[in-house]
């Protein structure tokens, strides 16, 4: 299968059972770890990650400042957005120190980080160049220590918090900017109105109006005893009423 969910992946595995499942899946994307592996895990089910390299941003060779040709497809994913890839470098840093100690590559660490996951996980990256398919084979003899993976996924979630609070600022700047254009919407109303008012009270009333106050409230308002019609807005001469 590939790129199924948990209900499809359980529905076809009582048909005729699944060898594998093929999806997204890397140290930068971690969404299958909520419910697709823990059931590939309980049938018993192999999981193939296709872009286990993060679209190549894991390799560090791309940073923030790195511009994408039109088509390009990152140029439509939020990971890819020049502060997530700002807030996610740390990560990639890191990923680099360790590889150094290895006198291996980040790309040959983050595949290595995959196959620590699960015996039954098995990336497939993707490559038209030998060298490339080398050095990816090359990760299948490394090996991570318990402490190496541990400093990969607190400078994971350290990247996470980061986005988060990110989104959390800028969501709350877009609500304030909300509030303030409709503020500024409601006080040009008033001032409109006003305006109008004051135009009209410059003006004669419309034949056949008076005007009179509101004993509560105050307030002009005005009566046409021909037509015993009462309003509150100042009837000028020239105005249909």
């Amino acid at each position: 299968l590939s790129e199924a969910g948990v209900k499809t992946i359980r529905k076809a595995h009582a048909v005729q059972p699944v060898a594998a499942l093929q999806s997204e899946y890397s140290l930068w994307h971690r969404k299958p770890e909520e419910d697709v592996i823990p059931t590939l895990e309980e049938l018993g089910i192999g999981f193939v990650p296709f872009s286990p390299l993060g679209k190549g941003f894991l390799t560090g060779k791309i940073d923030e400042n790195r511009k994408f040709e039109a088509g390009d497809i990152r140029n439509t994913i939020p990971r890819f957005t020049p502060e997530a890839r700002a807030a996610n470098q740390a990560l990639v840093d890191l990923l680099g120190t360790i590889a150094e100690s290895m006198q291996a590559t980040n790309a040959q660490v983050a595949l290595a980080w995959l196959l620590a996951q699960k015996p039954w996980i098995v990336p497939i990256p993707g490559t038209t160049k030998l060298h490339r398919l080398e050095e990816n084979i090359g990760s299948a003899s490394i090996e991570l220590s318990s402490n190496d993976l541990r400093k990969i996924e607190d400078a994971r979630q350290r990247a996470a918090a980061e986005i988060e609070a990110r989104a959390a600022h800028e969501q709350v700047a877009e609500i304030q900017q909300v509030i303030d254009q409709e503020r500024m919407h409601r006080k040009r109303v008033r001032a409109e109105k006003r305006r109008r008012e004051e135009e009209k009270r410059g003006l004669p009333l419309a034949p056949g109006w008076q005007e009179y106050k509101d004993k509560r409230s105050g307030k002009p308002f005005y009566y046409n005893k021909a037509t015993g019609d009462t309003v509150w807005t100042r009837p000028v001469q020239g105005n249909n009423i």
